[in-house]
């Protein structure tokens, strides 16, 4: 986000962010700027493209999650996670987690 900031997006209080252990939530600025630069790819094209291997990120990483969990309930079934979570129903919700919400909602909006 801070480099949509920095290149003149105003994204709000994303840009003012420090604390990155904290989880944060969709942004409206934030998804005005994407879609901005996806309005516009050949005005933007860094951005346009880091914002596509981003999303080509979490598609694997979506993918990773799934296989974990089907790996995880075929091993252990229903039991508790070894990390002291509840197992495969926390690996269940974990599907549902977005890293770039905004990028995936650009789609919808543009």
């Amino acid at each position: 986000m801070l480099l949509l900031a920095r290149n003149g997006f105003d994204i709000g209080e994303d840009a003012l962010r420090t604390d990155w252990r904290t989880t944060r939530t969709a942004d409206d600025k934030v998804l005005d700027a994407w879609k901005t630069v996806y309005a516009s790819p050949e005005k933007h094209w860094m951005l346009y493209d880091l914002a596509e291997k981003l999303v080509d990120f979490e598609d694997y990483f979506r993918r990773w999650r799934f296989n974990h969990v089907t790996t995880v309930e075929r091993i252990i079934g229903l039991k508790r996670g070894t990390g002291g979570t509840s197992g495969v129903s926390y690996l269940r919700k974990m599907l549902e987690v977005e890293l770039f919400p905004e990028l995936w909602k650009v789609r919808t909006e543009l």
